[in-house]
């Protein structure tokens, strides 16, 4: 199945612009591709051109202005995000949304522009955005457009970005000095879950505590984001007591205009608007907002320690799906010319093209974790991620993690591989590539890891065998022998280093 025509690979903006006016309708920009991917196997969307801007250089900035204001490039991804310090000091409710979007290697393709531009009601970031009262640029070649996020929308995956532009930056003003916010969200699991309810508070108060300032943004619960201004009016002037929050809970509820689908009831969602305005509230009375968001250096990525952020100079590449043109890229450390593949995904490439089936076919939506393998060194799904994409970049599949550790290829196993057959933590095999991509990708980022940081590695990771404790064991005894390999490591250099000072 080809996925699109031609797939271009943009090294400027400029370049961007240009080939999305030449082709407005028949052309989508894609950097994470988490949705685009599957609405396209899905037949939702056919685009003939893709136009990828993630080699375009700077697009993946967070910065801050003098005056506070922060702004946020069209390719920063959750994961970013997420880890950002400065956002989680000045923007926590939006580190904290992108934090629960989709596990590790989910959020390290993911972008925030993509969730805005998706447009689903259901989305994290664009609650946490429209309740920080965020900004979006858009660009075309008739120039750029600015506008509030809040009337970006017309409705359900509807939104007024016209065909020939692209959004280009994300804007949230300076936080005032007493203005603080959380944002919390009510889905099926802990992880890989779509929100049945999601809401964003955030509240600017005096130095006596009275809150001067209320906004109050709900997601899953109407065709768009909504605010529920008469919550607000009443929280403003309060010092928030047990009657203030309990009075702005039951009045948020009014603003909310739910309808039953799989995912809950509209009476349960209701509910759940009340619980998580209530929630969200005391949590701010008290001080207590982070809501369990890992600090930014304990925050499990999954981007490994030879991680890369190549950019590709030059003109733009276009890679034709009926065309010659090769995917030059490297696998396993070896370079290698695709040619046939441009207009599969990574994970189609490496199985159909190189013959490397240790990446497995599951849910091919990004869901299972199967697929996992590791691109310019950080954890990706394969599945979600084009073929074209890895022209230029470097790829690690589980045939080479074993060569990868010692540099020899003699057969040696990956301390992850090797703890995984030492603790039986192999049942059927066909999830146990993706898990250990993770792991050993978490042991290379945090090579002492708690229990907790384990799990939220292999959070995205599905075993249909229900083989977790033993999994879990065995990344817990390969961070052990990986230590205990270093010390002996290091233990030979001062032996040598001392054998030749008593020489000399």
């Amino acid at each position: 199945m080809r996925l699109w025509d031609t797939y271009y690979t943009a090294t400027s903006l400029e370049d961007a612009v240009k080939l999305l006016g030449e082709y407005r309708e028949r052309a989508r920009i894609i950097a994470g591709g988490t949705d685009l991917i599957v609405e396209i196997e899905n037949g939702a969307r056919a685009p003939q051109v893709v136009i990828d801007v993630t080699r375009v250089s700077g697009l993946d900035a967070i910065r801050q202005d003098a005056d506070g204001t922060l702004h946020l490039g069209p390719t920063v991804t959750h994961a970013q995000a997420a880890a950002s310090s400065v956002l989680q000091e000045h923007a926590l409710p939006l580190a904290q949304a992108c934090w629960s979007v989709g596990a590790p290697a989910l959020r390290n393709r993911g972008t925030i522009a993509g969730n805005l531009v998706t447009a689903s009601p259901a989305n994290d970031t664009i609650t946490a955005l429209v309740a920080l009262d965020a900004s979006l640029t858009s660009r075309s070649a008739r120039g750029d457009r600015i506008g509030k996020l809040a009337e970006f929308y017309d409705g359900v995956r509807r939104t007024r970005l016209a065909p020939d532009e692209m959004v280009v930056d994300i804007t949230i003003p300076g936080a005032a000095r007493r203005k603080h916010g959380v944002y919390l969200k009510m889905g099926l699991r802990r992880v890989l879950a779509i929100a049945v309810t999601n809401v964003t508070i955030v509240l600017v108060r005096d130095d006596a505590g009275t809150v001067c300032e209320a906004r109050i943004a709900l997601g899953s619960v109407a065709p768009t984001i909504v605010r529920a201004p008469e919550a607000e009016a009443a929280l403003v002037g309060t010092l928030l007591t047990d009657n203030d929050i309990e009075r702005a809970a039951a009045l948020a509820v009014e603003a909310a205009r739910p309808i039953d689908d799989v995912r809950g009831s509209a009476w349960y969602r209701r509910e759940e608007v009340a619980a998580l305005v209530r929630r969200g509230l005391e949590s701010l009375h008290s001080g207590d907002v982070r809501m369990g968001l890992p600090q930014p250096d304990q925050m499990v990525k999954l981007w490994g320690r030879t991680r890369r952020w190549p950019r590709l100079s030059g003109p733009t590449i276009a890679h034709r799906a009926d065309g010659d043109e090769p995917i030059q890229t490297v696998v396993n450390g070896q370079n290698v010319a695709v040619r046939g593949a441009n207009g599969k995904t990574l994970l189609r490439m490496l199985r159909e093209d190189l013959g490397l089936v240790g990446s497995k076919v599951g849910c091919e939506e990004g869901e299972c974790g199967a697929c996992t393998v590791w691109l310019d060194g950080i954890a990706t799904l394969a599945c979600l991620t084009p073929a074209p994409r890895a022209h230029g970049a470097w790829v690690q599949t589980i045939e080479g993690l074993a060569t990868a550790q010692n540099g020899t290829g003699d057969g040696e196993l990956h301390p992850v591989q090797q703890a995984f057959i030492d603790e039986d933590a192999v049942q059927c095999g066909y999830c146990t590539p993706g898990f250990v991509m993770s792991a050993a990708n978490l042991l290379e980022e945090i090579p002492h890891p708690t229990r907790e940081q384990i799990k939220t590695a292999l959070s995205g990771n599905l075993c249909r065998c229900t083989g977790y404790y033993k999994i879990i064991s065995a990344v817990e005894k390969a961070a052990l022998k990986q230590e205990a390999a270093l010390k002996q490591e290091v233990t030979r250099k001062q032996s040598a280093q001392a054998r030749g000072d008593s020489e000399r």
